[in-house]
């Protein structure tokens, strides 16, 4: 549902009960604040009865009152300026502000490893291996992942283009050769970034593999992707967690990795060799 949801309480609000309204009222003005509440407490805000706010959410077509939740959340997510994310999750983290960032992190890799579909990784990973050329996309807070995931790549294939910081156009002109042999692999994160969309729907009408880094199936990019790997980022701060796509990176890099292990095993080895032959391993013993 998402902005549906709002639209909803609007079209239907008249029919409603006074303590449905009282409920509507306030997710229509604070849906911020309601989409961290527990039922108990929307209805104590509110002045009805926790079974009051749980009968609320199933008349609106949902399971239970954790399902309208959830949309509420994703709402929140992607309509939110910094300077309200700032406010809302001042309201939320109260006393130990890292044990609260660690758990709200802990929780976004448990709800992954639930939703993360491992057919689409399957998916993923064999079109990587079997591209002409990789190309991976991420802008603004999705570059750090993007970056990464192109680091370790680099290390095993010799055909991957890094696509991150950049206008529009130039986006598009570092893409302009894309065709139906390659792999777009676009990491997007709430906020969404258009330009990062608008590419991958650029590679799909180029006959392109297209795959992204989501936190949902229905995302933007979720929609014009080939295969989606879902990461949950809860927002416990002005900005999302990039603990579980983080990790989503690096489960993707072990399962190349292991159907890649011989000839990286000789890359490594190359570059170990050059490091000690012109002295430019940068570990410190």
């Amino acid at each position: 549902m998402s902005d549906d949801i709002l639209s909803l309480l609007q079209e239907r609000f008249r029919t409603f009960s006074k303590g449905q309204k009282l409920i509507a009222n306030y997710i229509m003005d604070s849906y911020d604040k309601a989409a961290f509440m527990t039922a108990s407490r929307l209805g104590k805000t509110v002045g009805v009865s926790e079974s009051t706010v749980v009968r609320f959410a199933v008349e609106l077509g949902f399971d239970g009152y954790p399902s309208m939740q959830k949309t509420l959340q994703a709402l929140v997510r992607t309509k939110l300026t910094s300077v309200q994310r700032i406010e809302v999750s001042n309201s939320r983290i109260a006393g130990d502000v890292v044990g609260a960032v660690l758990q709200a992190d802990i929780e976004a890799l448990r709800h992954t490893g639930e939703l993360l579909d491992r057919e689409q990784m399957e998916k993923c990973v064999d079109a990587i291996l079997h591209a002409r050329r990789i190309y991976i996309v991420g802008v603004r807070s999705s570059a750090a992942i993007a970056v990464f995931l192109n680091f370790h790549l680099r290390s095993a294939f010799d055909n991957v283009q890094l696509i991150t910081s950049a206008s529009t156009s130039e986006m598009f002109e570092q893409m302009i050769h894309v065709t139906h042999e390659d792999v777009v692999l676009g990491i997007s994160l709430p906020r969404y970034s258009v330009r990062t969309v608008k590419l991958l729907q650029y590679a799909r009408a180029r006959g392109a593999t297209t795959a992204a880094i989501t936190d949902k199936v229905d995302a933007p990019a979720g929609r014009v992707s080939d295969c989606v790997l879902v990461a949950k980022s809860d927002m416990v701060s002005v900005v999302d967690s990039l603990v579980a796509p983080m990790s989503v990176v690096n489960a993707l890099i072990a399962m190349i990795s292991r159907r890649q292990e011989q000839s990286l095993s000789r890359t490594y080895q190359d570059l170990e060799r050059l490091w000690e032959e012109y002295d430019v391993n940068e570990y410190v013993e």
